[in-house]
């Protein structure tokens, strides 16, 4: 199965850490984020859920639920969790699915066989509260993930979810972004940004982060 972006996220009933998952349940009104990795007490990923505990308050801000996977069963991901929290120095608060069986990872295409046939690869997606998945990024099994682009990318998607605007590259939270094409009529402009403008090119207007 090939999820692309605009997809329903598949719903699930999974064991993890925290008990069984179901997972648009669970989802509630939130963003989500799951994020795959190839397998328990690995170097990598104990560093990322390491990270992805420490970003609890910012994940929380944003109203974003964090759920991670591996194929290995429950009672080695709780030993996992006890290294994660000594050698990361946090503690691991939230669940990782037990994805033994594969059913998650069949569900959202988490297995390639050319890299490897029976782990699952770095993948992860951002899903927004109405289920539908927003940001799918795959990594190979040896990168580990860039969590300042992932709370970037929830930034701009939040942002762009109710202003008519899009970000640019390296846009950071709190920067000008760009007024989308679409919008030409000028008083609606000048209603939606009441601070102001700058016309780059005809086509291009740079106007401050609306949110203020």
């Amino acid at each position: 199965m090939s999820l692309r972006l605009g997809d329903e996220a598949p719903d699930f009933t999974q064991e993890s850490t925290q008990g069984l998952i179901s997972f648009h349940q669970w989802l509630g009104d939130s963003w989500g984020v799951l994020f795959s990795h190839p397998a328990d007490f690995t170097p990598v990923c104990t560093t990322e859920l390491g990270l992805t505990a420490k970003l609890k308050d910012e994940f929380a801000k944003r109203n974003v639920k964090a759920i991670a996977l591996s194929v290995d069963p429950v009672d080695s991901h709780n030993k996992w969790i006890n290294d994660i929290n000594e050698t990361q120095l946090t503690q691991v608060n939230f669940p990782i699915l037990a994805d033994a069986d594969r059913k998650v990872s069949s569900l959202y295409d988490m297995i390639h066989p050319n890299a490897n046939a029976t782990l699952t690869v770095r993948s992860l997606f951002i899903i927004d509260p109405a289920k539908k998945i927003r940001l799918i990024i795959t990594y190979p099994a040896s990168t580990g993930r860039n969590f300042d682009e992932i709370l970037r990318v929830i930034d701009s998607l939040q942002l762009t979810e109710h202003h008519k605007v899009a970000t640019p590259g390296n846009w950071k939270s709190g920067e000008d972004v760009v007024i989308v094409p679409a919008l030409q009529d000028p008083e609606e402009i000048a209603r939606r940004f009441p601070k102001g403008y700058t016309v780059v090119k005809p086509y291009l207007r740079l106007t401050p982060d609306p949110r203020g």
